[in-house]
């Protein structure tokens, strides 16, 4: 399954390369709404949030109340995604919070699975040259990808993978590391960074795995 993305920056939908360089802009909110209506989830991200610097809260609630979606950027709390999800989310994203110096912070995702249900949450691992990374990918923690997907694995409803050496590059998503994280976990898989074409996501797909495209729509190499 095709996953369209919206990435919220300073009030615009915004795609970046590897989390840092502005490479496409827009405004017209009508416009891509209509274009992802027919999809079953979109996923919706706050990067102001996510780096700490500001919100789009109002803009997440008007497309939550319009489209599918699964939520996050800077989620710290139970009460942060409560409020996401009675914004109108379908689904609400963790990341960053869940990892500490000692590594997963297990206390919190059971107690995030307590609050919400497990049907409700998204755990997010992105991972930069092999290890967890973490607040906007400006830092990491000790851990491989596959260590965090197993023990977060009792908690959440679904993984959302990010490569981030390869985001926003349209270079191509690395099909071993899907292959191998599909084995590590029973979870709904998505994944996402540097996905180019129709014939990745049919291939991700075929493993059991979704597939989250954001520059290859926006620029218009992959219809969506």
């Amino acid at each position: 399954m095709l996953i369209p993305s919206i990435d919220l920056m300073g009030g615009r939908i915004v795609q970046l390369v590897q989390g840092e360089t502005l490479k496409l802009a827009f405004d017209d909110f009508d416009y891509w709404i209509d274009r992802f209506s027919k999809y079953p989830l979109v996923q919706l991200i706050d990067l102001d949030a996510a780096m700490r610097q500001g919100s789009n809260a109002e803009l997440v609630a008007m497309i939550c109340k319009r489209l599918p979606c699964q939520v996050g950027g800077g989620l710290k709390t139970a009460e942060d995604g409560q409020r996401l999800l009675d914004a109108g989310a379908k689904r609400v994203i963790y990341g960053s919070s869940l990892f500490g110096e000692g590594g997963v912070q297990k206390a919190f995702a059971a107690g995030l699975k307590k609050a919400l249900g497990e049907e409700a949450l998204c755990f997010s691992v992105d991972t930069k040259g092999g290890r967890v990374a973490v607040k906007g990918w400006k830092d990491s923690v000790d851990l491989t990808p596959e260590e965090a997907v197993t023990w977060l694995e009792d908690y959440c409803a679904s993984f959302l993978y990010t490569h981030v050496d390869t985001e926003g590059t349209m270079q191509g998503f690395p099909m071993d590391a899907a292959a191998i994280l599909r084995a590590c976990t029973a979870r709904q898989l998505i994944v996402a960074g540097g996905i180019k074409e129709r014939a990745e996501v049919d291939a991700l797909d075929a493993m059991g795995v979704d597939a989250v495209a954001g520059m290859a729509v926006y620029s218009g190499a992959m219809e969506a």
